[in-house]
């Protein structure tokens, strides 16, 4: 091979390493401002939710099954997270998300990644819709440097006075600063959103919200709250202490760790699907993915981090940077280090309302009335599992809302597979009469079909239409067959016809009789 044939060959790789490196700078730049504000949403210090942001790029993506997906701290734990500690304290954040990762690396290794994706996408609207609400009415209180309240629904019945607060602010406060900060953030997002050059389309709002901001409370030196960022990374990392794992052994414990464990996996793995989506390259290994996100939730147990899960946001703008492999996200990992090491006072400079707002924006977002409209299109049911699973998380708390969605769907599924329509079609003038069954012949029906069939007069030419069912149990089949008996005993003729019924099944229902095609 010439030398020319070789410089030729090499330029492919060249190529994918500079798309990997400039799209890492830009998903930095992206995952900065949220790693830092979602850990202020989920009750912690920054640094931890920056540690996760280390952690989901430089481990858990050498290990992913979805090379471009970027995995870091997710908006959808920072209710539960918040609720964890508020009940907890937060020296059991980590031993909780410790079990967590446990619980998902051994998913991943028995194969149970498809599982998590089988989920109804009106759970999972509802899911995020809820969240939504929960992560804007708790922020809206931070972004005016005021205390979040414990409850959600507290929060949400609480901003009136908050604005009334930052509207006229007591004696001595400074809410309406840390509002005005908060209000230039989200215009400077929205603006930056819609006017922004082409050429630089891949700088995120948020991140020229929070400079914009910082630049002017720091020129006016406001008085208002910053970011507290230590010097010595290590400073934020809380080691599991033994009794806090002793207390692990606790079903509420345990059901925090599931519910964690459950949203984190159901989040990164439709996230994976919708990354897919977007590029034609390598497809999710789901198992393998699972259990990556398992490992890196358990490192981050370990270290009392965040909990991570595959995050859409950061993924997508991976992919629209032009990241070709999981080198970018990985890189983007060292650059939040780098940064955290040598320059923390940078961070110290960023107003906490400021990263608050960025959390506002992100809420709004997360309430898709796109996806009700979708919704809408399959009828009553979804809307009402997904309005069921909405108010469920925002009246009690996020566990509870999704488990009253998953419950709905159980039992609109289990209606939909028990449901039997018979429609009788008969001329007085002629012996024979029609029957027609379509839907689902389960026992659940039984009582309803045996009324239906012991109605019909003897002595006639009965025509039973099987053909339109897409199921029948044995039950069901056991009264068909002795009612035949009976009819055929009384002088009629009993005709079934389930020639479609049969093809599916790929065998026949009652031995010894012959089908008749209609």
């Amino acid at each position: 091979m010439g030398i020319r044939e070789g410089i030729k060959n090499k330029r492919p790789f060249t190529r994918g390493v500079t798309n990997d490196f400039l799209a890492s700078i830009v998903v930095f730049l992206v995952a900065l401002p949220l790693c830092m504000g979602i850990a202020i949403a989920s009750g912690v210090p920054p640094a931890r939710g920056l540690i996760t942001g280390i952690i989901g790029g430089m481990v858990v993506n050498i290990f992913s099954g979805s090379p471009l997906q970027v995995s870091g701290p997710a908006a959808g734990l920072a209710v539960v997270v918040a609720e964890l500690i508020q009940e907890y304290g937060i020296e059991m954040l980590g031993p909780v998300l410790l079990l967590a990762g446990l619980m998902q690396w051994l998913a991943g290794a028995f194969k149970l990644g498809q599982i998590f994706r089988a989920m109804s996408p009106a759970v999972i609207y509802g899911m995020l819709a809820g969240i939504g609400v929960l992560i804007f009415a708790s922020q809206f209180h931070v972004a005016i440097d005021d205390k979040p309240h414990t409850h959600g629904l507290d929060n949400l019945l609480a901003i009136p006075a908050s604005i009334q607060k930052a509207v006229f602010p007591p004696t001595g406060s400074n809410h309406h600063i840390a509002a005005l900060i908060a209000i230039a953030t989200i215009a400077t997002i929205i603006l930056w959103d819609k006017f922004k050059p082409k050429f630089l389309r891949l700088l995120p709002g948020a991140l020229i919200g929070v400079v914009l901001t910082t630049a002017i409370a720091t020129s006016l030196r406001l008085p208002i709250q910053y970011v507290n960022v230590p010097g010595n990374l290590l400073e934020a990392v809380q080691l599991p202490q033994p009794a806090g794992l002793f207390r692990l052994l606790h079903a509420p414990l345990i059901l925090e760790a599931l519910a964690i464990a459950f949203i984190a996996s159901a989040e990164s793995l439709l996230s994976a699907v919708a990354v897919d989506r977007l590029h034609s390259g390598e497809r999710t290994d789901f198992d393998k993915e699972l259990s990556a996100q398992g490992i890196g939730n358990m490192i981050c147990g370990a270290l009392g981090a965040l909990p991570m899960t595959g995050v859409i946001a950061r993924s997508s703008v991976n992919v629209e940077a032009g990241g070709k492999t999981r080198l970018s996200a990985i890189l983007h990992g060292i650059w939040i280090l780098i940064l955290v090491v040598a320059a923390p006072g940078l961070l110290r400079m960023i107003p906490t309302s400021s990263l608050a707002a960025i959390l506002l924006v992100t809420g709004i977002k997360l309430i898709e009335i796109e996806h009700i409209r979708k919704l809408q299109f399959y009828g009553k049911a979804p809307l009402v599992i997904f309005f069921a699973t909405f108010i469920g998380i925002v009246v009690t708390d996020l566990l509870s809302g999704v488990l009253i969605g998953i419950v709905l769907t159980a039992m609109t599924l289990l209606y939909k597979m028990s449901r039997l329509n018979i429609h009788m079609q008969r001329d007085d003038n002629q012996p024979r009469i029609d029957i027609y069954l379509e839907g689902a012949a389960t026992f659940i029906r039984l009582p309803k079909l045996a009324a239906a069939l012991e109605q019909l007069p003897p002595q006639k030419e009965l025509h039973v239409h099987l053909d339109k069912l897409a199921y029948i149990d044995h039950s069901s089949m056991d009264l068909i067959s002795m009612w035949t008996k009976q009819q055929e005993q009384m002088g009629s003729t009993v005709i079934m016809q389930w020639d479609g019924l049969e093809d599916r099944f790929r065998k026949p229902f009652l031995p010894g009789r012959r089908a008749i095609a209609a």
